[in-house]
């Protein structure tokens, strides 16, 4: 693709912007799973900002009222629910999980002091003494039992529980000892408790869901005897489960009581979520400083740049590449660039015809220049990618080759698989730009191979259910590795048995991919596990169900007046040490 086809094309976007517009409500829309965007009323978010100043429960530390612009709203408060940044980044100040991962991605002590593995499938946990949730009650091995077996419970249907999914017994030894039992050895296991997934829910705020659940349901069943049809198995609690899922998370979604240094204040749907300084952390050196911190759902980035110049908001979350020289020539914003652990890239939905084939995936790949992409849409800002994993994730192999841009083979392969005249196909996005630029870049590059796209853009809630249910072709989207462990980059996106909402949205079933990810997080030797993901990285190459685009840096505007805000690898705000001058 020449280099002033992609200037041209850059030209028009707001142009053909106009036409996806009618595709979607702008109100809604979230840009990515890695980098997220939302919405918001003036109204609403000018509301939202006053409240986390005047009516905070938890009195602060002096350190000023935070407001954070979003593009997109969250989805979530209960932590066993959507896999979303923004719903992460709110719920990584409310709970706290047993482990943390430090800025070397190293597995850090939090909830849990120490940690002892017994045996190849057996670990046993000493849990910190002292620590109440923000509703008073006490965090001990009880609580720590209840949160496993709800993340794992079919009733609570979970987009999470691969991420615990090995867990096959959990064991309070006494108030503050807890014994976890796995089916098989699972390397990365200490990391997996450190995701956002594994951040504990008040015990009495998971009996209330259950029981909000049930009673919704219809079902005549106390939360008690809900909890021993679950303990014994079987067919009656299979039809309970199925019973309840639709209600289960309500109640929490609602009531978000963890024990992190912020609690919930309030939430306007499609505005704001506001956080109070929890006055009682258990943890005074790691106290946040903050009296209040605001989520602010702006969706127009030009509107988030101009709340951080005004002051309206401190920081701008999602700034994009483009706005990094606006940032940084003006007096009042600084900017933020994090590299991360995140993948952007284009789907293919390998069950649809003609994608079913590999050599019509392999073609389209070669035929999309991702250093075009880079520089043309995001400004030179990432690393291009080989395949799934970023440097720096555990399993990465830099002697992998991935696909590069080579429109010759792309029209042999085309030919080889007999579509030398093309073929019509869609492509959907939600709104966040660089996808949306993304999507109309590869309208424009795939008509060297005579394929007709089509490009529809949807909110992003309906994003997610479309390509959840497998009702596209392609999509462009992101994941970021949170675990820092290949186990993580790879098994949700490609295994089998991970089939839409948990990740693997190009619907791929490849019965060597899922033997490699299995014997990938059951083989404990850091050696062995290395050479099993060198070869399932290669052997990705050949099954191409995705097109690798880039390891994207993080891009946040930062008001002049903030001090120690920092973004993680992961992509989430980290706001213990942020102060606020006025």
């Amino acid at each position: 693709m020449k280099n002033f086809k992609l200037f041209f094309m850059m030209v028009m976007i707001t142009v053909l912007s106009a036409v996806l517009v009618a595709c979607a409500d702008d109100s809604d829309v979230d840009p990515a799973a890695d980098t997220e965007e939302g919405t918001a009323t003036e109204e609403g978010t000018e509301e939202g900002s006053e409240s986390g100043s005047e009516d905070a429960a938890g009195g602060g530390s002096g350190g000023g009222d935070l407001v954070i612009s979003e593009a997109s709203d969250i989805v979530s408060l209960d932590p066993h629910g959507n896999n979303d940044v923004p719903s992460s980044n709110v719920r990584n100040n409310i709970y706290e999980s047993l482990t943390y991962l430090d800025e070397d991605m190293e597995v850090q002590p939090r909830l849990a002091t120490e940690w002892e593995e017994i045996d190849d499938t057996t670990w046993q946990f000493t849990l910190k003494e002292g620590v109440t949730f923000h509703d008073g009650t006490e965090f001990n091995a009880e609580v720590v039992e209840a949160n496993l077996e709800r993340v794992i419970d079919p009733a609570v249907a979970s987009p999470r529980m691969f991420l615990y999914e090995m867990i096959t017994g959990v064991e309070a030894v006494d108030d503050y000892t807890v014994e976890v039992t796995l089916e098989y050895p699972f390397a990365p296991i200490l990391a997996h408790l450190a995701h956002d997934a594994g951040g504990m829910i008040s015990k009495d705020v998971i009996d209330a869901d259950y029981e909000a659940a049930l009673s919704e349901a219809g079902e005549d069943m106390s939360v008690d005897e809900y909890y021993e049809l679950r303990e014994e198995g079987g067919e009656e609690h299979e039809e309970i489960a199925d019973a309840i899922t639709e209600e289960t998370g309500n109640y929490i979604a609602d009531n978000p009581v963890g024990t992190g240094p912020f609690e919930f204040e309030s939430r306007a749907a499609g505005e704001n979520v506001v956080l109070a300084n929890n006055a009682d952390y258990h943890d005074e050196e790691n106290a946040a400083q903050l009296d209040s911190v605001t989520f602010k759902v702006v969706p127009e980035t030009a509107a988030r740049l101009a709340e951080i110049e005004t002051g309206a908001s401190h920081v701008a979350g999602g700034a994009e590449p483009t706005n990094i020289d606006r940032m940084e020539q003006h007096d009042a914003t600084e900017v933020d660039l994090t590299p991360s652990l995140g993948l952007s890239y284009v789907g293919f939905n390998v069950e649809q015809e003609p994608l079913d084939d590999p050599l019509v995936r392999q073609a389209i790949s070669y035929a999309i220049d991702r250093e075009a992409i880079i520089e043309g849409i995001y400004e030179g800002v990432g690393t291009p990618a080989e395949g799934p994993l970023a440097p720096g994730v555990f399993g990465y192999d830099e002697d992998v080759s991935g696909i590069t841009y080579d429109l010759d083979r792309a029209k042999e392969l085309m030919a080889e698989a007999g579509h030398e005249d093309g073929f019509d196909i869609e492509i959907l996005t939600n709104d966040q730009p660089q996808r949306v630029d993304t999507a109309i870049y590869m309208q424009e590059a795939l008509e060297e191979l005579n394929i007709d796209v089509s490009v529809q853009q949807l909110e992003w809630g309906a994003y997610l259910e479309t390509t959840a249910a497998g009702d596209h072709d392609m999509f462009v989207l992101g994941w970021s590795t949170v675990t820092g462990d290949a186990d993580y980059g790879m098994y949700a996106l490609l295994h089998s048995s991970m089939h839409g909402d948990p990740g693997n949205r190009s619907f791929l079933s490849n019965d060597n991919v899922d033997e490699l990810l299995e014997q990938g997080r059951t083989e404990t030797d850091p050696d062995a596990r290395q050479e099993i993901y060198s070869e399932l990285q290669a052997e990705l190459v050949d099954i191409a169900p995705m097109i690798y685009i880039h390891h994207q840096d993080f891009v946040t505007g930062i008001n002049s007046n903030v001090e120690n805000f920092e973004i993680d690898a992961l992509g989430i705000y980290q706001l213990r040490e942020t102060t606020v001058s006025e």
